[in-house]
């Protein structure tokens, strides 16, 4: 297994981060764009925290605009803290971003203050930003995690990591 990276004054290890994941408020400002659509801004999103992990940011829909989204009905998965997720696409006038976003619809107790909330794969979209800073996208194409120069992993979906 990879060397957990100490943290700095102001940063978290993904590795503090507990399992089952914990479900965190936030006030940063989220914001998302791609070919020139501000597709969401926030400043009441949620995070889930998972041990190795990047935080996944969850914008209320309210924050989306949604009327660039269209349910893919024929994908969805289950997680076994938050349940059954469905999955959107982005639907621009020159371009559809299959399974970009997803969310759930009905979560368990412990994730209903998330329910119906959309969370975002940074990868394939323009720029994703916390507090206007662009995010990297965790590594591997299942995971949604942003990652912001203040966190530190290693984190899970880098080469290596798939035993974790």
């Amino acid at each position: 297994m990879m060397q957990r990276v100490k943290p700095r004054r102001g940063q978290e290890s993904v590795w503090d981060y507990p399992r089952p994941p914990a479900l965190e408020a936030t006030d940063r400002r989220i914001r998302i764009t791609h070919a020139g659509v501000l597709v969401a801004d926030t400043t009441r999103a949620w995070r889930v925290l998972e041990t190795s992990h990047p935080p996944v940011y969850f914008i209320p829909p309210v924050d989306v605009r949604t009327e660039h989204l269209a349910c893919d009905s024929e994908a969805s998965s289950f997680c076994e803290w938050k349940g059954r997720a469905v999955y959107y696409d982005l639907v621009l006038p020159d371009e559809r971003l299959p399974r970009v976003a997803f969310a759930y619809p009905r979560p368990t107790r412990r994730f209903a203050p998330i329910a119906g909330y959309l969370a975002f794969y940074a990868s394939p979209l323009d720029l994703c930003t916390v507090d206007d800073v662009r995010v990297t996208p965790q590594p591997g194409s299942f995971y949604a995690g942003w990652i912001t120069d203040d966190v530190v992993g290693p984190f899970k979906g880098e080469p290596g990591t798939m035993g974790w």
